[in-house]
């Protein structure tokens, strides 16, 4: 029996001598728990809610774009060193400036093509990965809401998560803005210690992946000493938990001495190269919607480049209280008193006082009622515009029709794809041909969690020296019969001189 006990004894020994070969050799800091309302299941249904708004909120890369493919790569190489619970790891690449990352509850990853393009090798890129990866891992998003939230509060889950992941940075700010934050946002952010915490598991984990894990140190100090001010995005979203550098230093002092660790990687430098061409959009860009309609950039998780929808909204603060007319307010469908002239460079056309008419430098001009324009765009008013015709221009009607056709397939082409509704109607506004023509596609406009149709009235009028102008009139199609009367008495005013 006791020859027996020994053997069994051994026999226990080489196993756990077996499962501490097979797992990872963690730096000296481990994992910090704290208390947590929250299941792992909360936490990730509303992680992804919160990674939904930030597709219809930032210009996120489609996940087939090659530096997307690229980073989720890494981030898998990463996530099989992390210890704890097994999230849903998720990699995305969001085309800001900013130098900056930021995870979501449930392991949803955004780094900024700013990080990539501030980054010189791929264990400084994988350091601040590993970072992120490491909030993930000591849920600490839940854990401040556990710590912080009150039932005075008031704030739903998705709410307040977003508040705390998407910190103070410029580009964040527009999110936090969208996402419907108040003042209570600021006093969700991640502690000192949670920084800490991240900085050294982050360590380990990139330790055990085969990275030099200076890596992570050196980020921080290679985008003090190229960016200053510039890169301080990244700090002031993830606080300085007193000396940084010196903190992490010290704990990778603590690891055995690896040869052969991996500094960086020709697919890095092939990477680097391409974030360094990519578009990147600027906090300022970012806020005013530019990027939502060129077609780069993906509307949710897995879903290819196309136009994306601005947030939840409506019409960026137009009233809306039923269906049909009596969803808009009087303002918003012109019933405000006599219309006013505006004289435009080459043409002339009377709008609704209570609406706001802006030319453009290309002698362009828009025409909106308050709430009629924002971050998704024009999505209640007119646009008119000058299109130049080649060859003998436009002398009749078959020639007229053809020029109209044509403004379609452009406008069509540059709005994501629209459809013809309508057949061509000829009209005559004052005593020039014109033509008009009904198109449908996508508004910028989201009810219910949904993107409205949107109705583009197109009207071509033949100036006198051959060339065309035209005016776009826009609403969403629930609104479009609404608003018609007013486009119609805009319409029959315009004279193109």
């Amino acid at each position: 029996m006791m020859e027996l006990g020994r053997r069994t004894r051994a026999a226990l020994l080489l196993a756990a001598a077996v499962v501490c070969a097979e797992r990872p050799a963690w730096a000296r800091f481990q994992p910090v728990t704290c208390k947590n309302a929250f299941t792992v299941e909360q936490e990730q249904t509303e992680g992804a809610k919160v990674a939904a708004q930030v597709y219809k909120q930032m210009p996120v890369l489609p996940d087939s774009d090659p530096i997307s493919r690229y980073v989720q790569g890494l981030g898998a190489k990463l996530v099989e060193q992390a210890p704890g619970y097994k999230w849903q790891y998720n990699f995305h690449i969001v085309a800001s400036e900013d130098i900056n990352a930021f995870a979501l509850p449930g392991g949803s990853i955004f780094v900024n093509l700013g990080t990539i393009q501030a980054a010189e090798t791929e264990a400084q890129l994988a350091g601040v990965m590993a970072h992120e990866i490491s909030h993930v891992v000591m849920r600490h998003s839940t854990c401040n809401i556990t710590k912080a939230q009150t039932p005075k509060l008031g704030f739903g889950i998705a709410s307040v998560l977003s508040s705390i992941v998407l910190g103070d940075s410029a580009l964040a700010s527009v999110a936090q803005g969208a996402l419907g934050l108040g003042a209570n946002a600021t006093m969700m952010k991640m502690s000192r210690d949670a920084e800490r915490q991240a900085d050294l598991l982050g360590a380990g984990i990139l330790y055990d992946a085969g990275y030099d894990p200076r890596g992570l140190p050196q980020f921080f100090e290679t985008i003090k000493a190229k960016y200053g001010e510039g890169g301080l995005s990244w700090f002031s979203d993830h606080p300085d938990p007193g000396n940084r550098t010196e903190a992490v230093n010290k704990e990778i002092a603590t690891l055995p001495r690896r040869a052969g660790a991996t500094v960086t990687t020709a697919e890095f430098t092939r990477i680097h190269a391409l974030g360094m061409q990519a578009k990147v959009y600027s906090a300022k860009d970012v806020e005013a919607g530019v990027w939502r309609r060129t077609g780069l950039y993906a509307s949710g998780p897995g879903a290819a480049a196309g136009m994306v929808p601005a947030m939840e909204t409506v019409a960026s603060g137009a009233p809306r209280t039923g269906s049909g007319a009596t969803r808009l307010s009087g303002v918003m469908l012109g019933s405000c008193g006599s219309q006013v002239r505006f004289q435009g460079s080459r043409f002339s056309v009377s709008y609704p006082p209570c609406w706001k008419a802006v030319g453009g430098q290309d002698g362009s001009a828009t025409v909106a009622p308050p709430g009629g324009s924002g971050s998704a765009g024009l999505t209640y008013g007119a646009v008119i515009g000058f299109a130049k015709q080649g060859g003998d221009g436009v002398s009749d009607a078959a020639t007229l029709s053809a020029a109209t056709m044509e403004l379609a397939q452009r406008l069509s082409k540059s709005n994501g794809g629209l459809q013809q509704v309508s057949k061509l109607q000829a009209l005559s506004l004052g005593g020039q041909m014109a033509n008009a023509v009904e198109l449908r596609g996508r508004s910028g406009v989201v009810e219910g969690g949904a993107q409205l149709a949107e109705r583009d009235w197109l009207v071509a009028v033949a100036r006198p020296d051959g060339d065309l102008n035209y005016i776009v009139f826009v609403a969403p199609e629930p609104d479009f019969e609404a608003m018609r009367p007013a486009f119609t008495a805009m319409m029959q005013s315009f004279r193109a001189e």
